[in-house]
């Protein structure tokens, strides 16, 4: 379940590094109040009325506007991702050695099945004295 867990997280966590990297452009066509295509990462297809020319009933100074409007939204991504480097000088690296190394050496458990008789064992004795003498310890 655990290992589930870390999984699941790792997924999460590489897919939200992921799309705040990523930069991507929406573009947008109206025609007029009406909402005609909409395209990401490459523009918008028009809806053909700019092709029209204006008629010239009135003369050259009045000319019709066009209705249609392109729209276009774009979304940074973050490009500068840092790299936290510390920079530890000799003295400081030796100095967390040696404390690290004291730390752990503080907690070093004793041997305590040690005994000393395993390497030389007691003499075989020939005679049982506590029979011998009938001195039993009660």
């Amino acid at each position: 379940m655990k290992q589930l867990f870390i999984k699941i997280s790792a997924i999460c966590m590489s897919a939200i590094v992921l799309f705040s990297t990523l930069s991507f452009t929406m573009d947008m066509h109206y025609c007029g109040d009406t909402l005609v295509d909409v395209a990401l990462f490459e523009k918008a297809a028009a809806c053909g009325m700019e092709q029209m020319k204006p008629s010239k009933k009135c003369g050259d100074k009045i000319e019709k506007t066009s209705c249609c409007a392109d729209k276009q939204i774009i979304m940074e991504g973050q490009d500068d991702l840092k790299d936290n480097v510390v920079k530890v000088s000799f003295e400081q690296q030796t100095f967390l050695v040696s404390y690290v190394y004291s730390y752990i050496s503080l907690f070093e458990s004793s041997d305590l099945s040690f005994t000393s008789f395993v390497v030389n064992p007691p003499p075989l004795l020939n005679k049982d004295f506590q029979v011998l003498y009938e001195t039993f310890l009660i």
